[in-house]
Parts: C-alpha cells; structure tokens; sequence
C-alpha cells in the first residue's frame, strides 16, 4: 500500500512538473526569437540585397518580410512600427508576392505590380499608402504592371527566391519562417530572427530594440 501511495505521489509529481514545462512553453518560450549564428554573412547579405523599403532612421536595422494578405503583418505594422520608429528603428519591409499553390494564385495581378515597383524604386511612400488602403481597394495608381512585363517578373520572382534561400539557412539556426519574418541585430552584434506571427513575440522584439 505505501509503494502505491508513493507511486501515485511520484506520478501527481509528474505531472504537475509536465504540465507547468508546457505552461512556459505555451506562455514565453516558444515565442521567444532565436539566436543566428549559422549561415549570418549569407542571410544578412540576402536581406540587404532585397529590395526592402524603410523610413532610413538612424537606429538598429529591422528587416521585416511580409506579403499583403498577411493579418499579423499588417497588425504588426499599425501597432509595433509607430513605437519602433519612435525609437529611431530602421524598419526594412521586404514585401513578397507569394507563389502559387496547386495551381491556385496567393497573389493578384496589381499586388504582383506593387511588389516589383518596391523593389525597383524603393518607396517608402509607397509602402505606406499600400498599407493604408484594403487590399481589395488598391489599384496601385501610377504603377506599371509586372504581368507581361519580363524584367518585373522577374524581380517578384526573386522576392519569392529570397523566402525560398533564407528559409533552410534560418532552418539550420532552429528558426522557422512564417509572416511577418523579423531579423535584427541587438546592441550586443547578434543576430536574431522571429517568425512573429503570434502577438506574443512582439513583445520581445520591442524589448531587444528598445522599443
């Protein structure tokens, strides 16, 4: 009876030991960033050879990689960037027109457009009024069209090969990728990188930016 009862106590250890692991897991550490230190010159090197838009403030360098249908990116943007910028945070959007899937198009003709004209001309304006307005609204007015159009095919095209590389390389430091993809440096010189598309990691993120 005694071994019952210490079996029993061991078993109740047990599992309030497992379920407060998971309860900070669920709560803090699985929203937490990851520290790069793999593969850092080839992914900072990706990153500043995009074609990423910012507001050029003289803070720590923020590159975020997003596409228009994304609602945390766009939560993201409204929410978190006045308080990064209010911090001299140099957000970088690098904007993406995702690829088709199964034959069916994530992405419409004038998002195709607006991505291609980011990347050439690097407006931040422009950035802007895109994401003001609804994606069902927009008509990127005074943009040329990227479909039918070889050179700016090809440029959304390499936006979807940036996602394609850096993928694996982030892959290897134990980081995935999901919308809004973040990166950054801390104060310290090291490289960090979260697939913040849960609220809850943003927090960390202003926090190492001192935002």
């Amino acid at each position: 009876m005694r071994r019952f009862v210490i079996s029993l106590a061991l078993i109740g250890i047990l599992v309030v030991a497992g379920a407060i692991v998971f309860l900070m897991w669920d709560l803090d550490w699985r929203w937490r960033p990851h520290t790069i230190t793999r593969n850092q010159a080839e992914i900072a090197q990706t990153l500043e050879q995009s074609g990423w838009v910012s507001p050029h403030l003289t803070g720590p360098k923020l590159y975020i990689i997003a596409n228009r249908s994304c609602v945390a990116c766009n939560q993201f943007e409204q929410t978190v960037f006045p308080k990064l910028q209010a911090a001299e945070v140099d957000t970088r959007v690098i904007m993406i027109a995702r690829p088709d899937r199964n034959g069916q198009s994530l992405s419409t003709p004038v998002e195709r457009s607006t991505v291609a004209e980011l990347w050439l001309n690097r407006s931040w304006k422009l950035f802007q009024q895109w994401s003001l307005a609804s994606p069902k609204e927009w008509t990127a007015p005074g943009v040329a069209p990227a479909d039918g159009d070889a050179a700016r095919t090809a440029v959304v095209e390499a936006g979807r090969a940036l996602v394609t590389n850096i993928t694996p390389l982030l892959r290897a430091n134990g980081a995935s990728f999901d919308y809004p993809m973040l990166i950054w440096w801390t104060k310290d010189g090291h490289m960090r990188a979260c697939a913040c598309a849960g609220e809850r990691s943003w927090r960390f993120v202003q926090q190492e930016l001192g935002a």
